[in-house]
């Protein structure tokens, strides 16, 4: 597997530059790449404003966007850095779509449910007054930890399989057609560490790998991974998800987690936390 992310990085240095040797490539704000039967596209812009600039009401027949994630999801509050831009989308000419988004991903944090304590919570409370708290931490999970494994249309027919996914097929050198890495939302928690979703794609000639994945590290308290991986080889009739969570309490480890497991030099967590659960599927199409 962490020969599986040296190629993802690998593919990440091998992105298409400019003909001019010193001119480096912009970030592109969309892309979109034809692959068996398969296109393959990315939006990405800037973060979600955090103020309402339009002074939405309940009777407003069109919100702004902020408007509308915080009545969609309903949290008293979302990530810092919420990128609602950010899609990742294949469709397959059957009409089978799998698509990455923010507001999928955000769906799946638990409301009304409260998230784990950091080391300074009792200080954090002691500074504000009773009234604050109650009202700025009403229960849900501020971590923002989620399972979302993607969206899929009713296209896909999916079924449990007893089944791997191959990594040292996927830690072969190819040629890298397509890659792009993009975040769906981030957020420091509060300077007490990070969570953050992300999703990477790479196109080979063999087929496609993505790496979609919900990082938290909080400090003094845990580390945890959710992982979602497919594969896809062309000629295949599906494509083969397996998802894997992992988490560790921080007293349980023995290296320094805020060095080791920091996002800046985030290399291989996976081999550094326990599993949890795995489960692996087929999406057939047709």
């Amino acid at each position: 597997m962490a020969a599986v992310n040296k190629a993802l990085d690998r593919a990440s240095a091998q992105a298409p530059q400019t003909n001019e040797r010193f001119i480096p490539t912009l970030p592109k704000e969309h892309e979109s790449f034809k692959f068996h039967g398969w296109k393959i596209s990315y939006t990405q812009s800037h973060i979600l404003k955090s103020v309402c600039v339009d002074q939405c009401t309940e009777e407003s027949g069109s919100p702004c966007e902020l408007c509308v994630y915080e009545r969609t999801l309903g949290l008293p509050h979302l990530p810092d850095m919420v990128f609602h831009k950010n899609v990742l989308r294949l469709e397959h000419e059957s009409g089978a779509v799998l698509e990455f988004n923010p507001m999928d991903a955000l769906k799946l944090v638990e409301n009304g449910k409260m998230g784990p304590k950091v080391a300074c919570a009792g200080e954090w409370r002691e500074s504000r007054s009773p009234q604050h708290t109650e009202e700025k931490c009403k229960p849900f999970d501020w971590t923002f930890k989620t399972d979302y494994a993607g969206t899929i249309n009713e296209k896909f027919q999916v079924e449990d399989v007893d089944m791997q996914l191959d990594f040292k097929k996927l830690a072969r050198r190819e040629e890298i057609l397509f890659y792009t890495d993009i975040t769906l939302f981030e957020d420091e928690l509060h300077d007490n560490g990070i969570a953050k979703y992300s999703v990477k794609i790479r196109v080979m000639p063999s087929g496609y790998y993505i790496l979609a994945r919900y990082f938290l590290r909080l400090d003094k308290v845990m580390c945890m991974l959710n992982d979602a991986r497919y594969h896809y080889e062309v000629e295949n009739d599906y494509v083969l998800r397996e998802c894997i969570a992992r988490s560790e309490e921080c007293d349980k480890m023995k290296f320094d987690v805020r060095i080791r497991l920091h996002d800046n030099n985030l290399q291989n967590p996976e081999t550094l936390l326990p599993q949890v659960s795995r489960k692996t599927e087929k999406l057939k199409f047709q």
